[in-house]
C-alpha cells in the first residue's frame, strides 16, 4: 500500500481531473496524504492560463527537485496545460518529473485502468467534451487541450445515473465550450438533446453547465432551459470586453450588439436568469475609451457575478505572438479595481432583493459552524440549525444579504 497527493490549480475541469486521477490511485491500492513529503506518488494538475498561475506551478515542480533528489523511489508526475506537445523539452527543463501527460489523459504508468469515477458527493461535476476550436486571440487552451472532442451523450447519461445513485442530488457538465457539445460525433447530439436526457434521470434534482460562448449559444439551448425543471436558472455566459473593436481583435466572433440581443433572448425565455460573465482589461490597445465600453455594459446589464481578470500574455498565443502587451501594469489595475468595485455595488442591489424571501438549497457543507449551499440561481447560503442537512434540499427563509453571500434561517 503506497501513498498519493495531488495538487492542483486552475480551473474547475482541472479540479475535476484531478478527482478522477485520485479515484484511479484508490482503485489501484493507493491512499490519499497531505503533503508530498508523505507520499509515494505526487501528481500536479498545472494551469498556465495566466502568468500568476504558471509561475507557482514552475515553482512547485522545482521545490519538489530537492525531495526526489532524497528519495529517488518517489513517482513524481505532471499533467494540466503546462503539458503541450513538446514534452521533451519539458523532460530536459525538469529530468527528475517520471511523467508529463496531457491533459484530460489517465496516468501513463497505471496498466489497464478502471473507469474513473469521482469520489461520491452531493454536487458532482461531469465533463462532456475537451478541448476548444475557437482560438480566441489570448488563450492557450486550443494548444493544450487540442480540438473539441465530444463524450459519447450515453455514455455521459450512464455516469450521472451512477453518480446519483451512489448520492449525488446536483451535476454540472464542464467544456471548455459546452455550447458545441456533440458536433463531432456521428449522430450530432446536441446540449439541449443531451440536458433532456439527463432531466429524466429519477433522484436528480439539479443540473448546471458551464463555460458557454454566446456566439455558439442557441435558441434551442435557451428554450431547454426554460422548458426542463432540473436545470438551473444560472448561466455562465464569458463577454470578456464591452467594446467591438476589443472583441474583434480578440477574435471573440460576436459583437456587442450580438451579445446584447443574446441576453434579451434569454431573460425573456427565463426571466428569473442569474447571469455571471468573465471580462479581461488590458487586452492590448485597450484605450480608456474601450474599457469605458465595457463598464458601461456590465452597469446596463446588470451581472450577478462578474469575474474580472488583467490581461497577460500567454506564449503561443496568438496575442502573445502578434500584439504589443502595451497597457501599463497600473492600468490595468487600476482598471480591474474600478470593475470589482461596479460588480460589489450591483450584486449588492440584486442580492437585497431576496431579502426576506424564501429560497431552495442545496446543503453542501459545513463552514464555521454554520450550513452552507447554494440556490438553484447558485447564491452562496449561510444558515444555523442542530440538525442534520448534509445533501440534502431545504427551504431557507433570507435574513441578511451582501454582495458575496446570504444568510437565513430554515424556513
Amino acid at each position: 500500500m503506497s501513498n498519493y497527493y495531488i495538487w492542483t490549480i486552475g480551473c474547475q475541469m482541472n479540479k475535476t481531473e484531478s478527482e478522477r486521477i485520485a479515484s484511479l490511485l484508490e482503485q489501484s491500492g493507493h491512499t490519499a496524504t497531505g503533503t508530498a513529503e508523505d507520499a509515494d506518488v505526487i501528481v500536479l494538475n498545472s494551469c498556465v492560463v495566466r502568468q500568476s498561475a504558471e509561475d507557482r506551478i514552475v515553482n512547485n515542480i522545482r521545490l519538489l527537485k530537492r525531495l526526489k533528489q532524497l528519495h529517488p523511489d518517489k513517482l513524481l508526475a505532471v499533467t494540466g496545460c503546462l503539458v503541450n506537445s513538446d514534452t521533451a523539452h519539458l523532460q530536459k527543463t525538469f529530468p527528475y518529473v517520471n511523467y508529463f501527460f496531457k491533459p484530460g489523459d489517465l496516468p501513463p504508468w497505471l496498466a489497464n485502468p478502471a473507469p474513473a469515477l469521482p469520489a461520491p458527493s452531493t454536487s458532482v461535476y461531469v465533463p462532456i467534451i475537451q478541448g476548444c476550436d475557437n482560438f480566441c486571440a489570448y488563450c492557450i487552451v486550443p494548444f493544450r487541450r487540442g480540438r473539441e472532442k465530444s463524450r459519447p451523450l450515453a455514455e455521459i447519461v450512464c455516469e450521472v445515473q451512477e453518480v446519483v445513485r451512489r448520492g449525488a442530488k446536483e451535476v454540472t457538465l464542464l467544456g471548455q465550450n459546452v455550447d458545441s457539445y456533440g458536433h463531432d460525433l456521428p449522430d450530432k447530439p446536441d446540449l439541449a438533446g443531451l440536458l433532456e436526457e439527463l432531466n429524466a434521470i429519477d433522484g436528480l434534482a439539479r443540473i448546471r453547465f458551464l463555460t458557454n460562448h454566446p456566439k455558439d449559444m442557441s435558441d434551442r439551448l435557451t428554450n431547454a432551459i426554460a422548458r426542463l425543471d432540473k436545470v438551473c436558472e444560472h448561466l455562465n455566459l464569458p463577454v470578456q470586453s464591452g467594446s467591438n473593436e476589443i472583441l474583434k481583435t480578440m477574435r471573440r466572433g460576436y459583437t456587442v450588439e450580438q451579445y446584447r440581443a443574446l441576453v434579451a433572448r434569454i431573460r425573456e425565455k427565463v426571466p428569473e436568469i442569474a447571469l455571471s460573465t468573465d471580462v479581461i482589461v488590458g487586452f492590448p490597445s485597450e484605450t480608456n475609451e474601450q474599457f469605458q465600453e465595457t463598464v458601461n455594459l456590465l452597469a446596463e446589464v446588470r451581472f450577478d457575478t462578474v469575474h474580472v481578470a488583467a490581461y497577460s500574455p500567454r506564449p503561443g498565443t496568438i496575442a502573445a505572438r502578434e500584439l504589443e502587451d502595451n497597457v501599463p501594469p497600473e492600468e490595468k489595475k487600476s482598471r480591474l479595481t474600478a470593475i470589482e468595485k461596479l460588480q460589489e455595488r450591483i450584486a449588492t442591489e440584486i442580492n437585497a432583493k431576496l431579502l426576506g424571501k424564501t429560497v431552495e438549497v442545496l446543503v453542501d457543507g459545513r463552514n464555521k459552524g454554520k450550513w452552507q449551499g447554494r440556490t438553484r440561481s447558485a447564491k452562496l447560503v449561510f444558515f444555523s440549525d442542530k440538525n442534520d442537512y448534509f445533501g440534502k434540499l431545504v427551504n431557507v427563509t433570507i435574513e441578511k444579504t451582501s454582495p458575496w453571500s446570504l444568510q437565513g434561517e430554515i424556513a
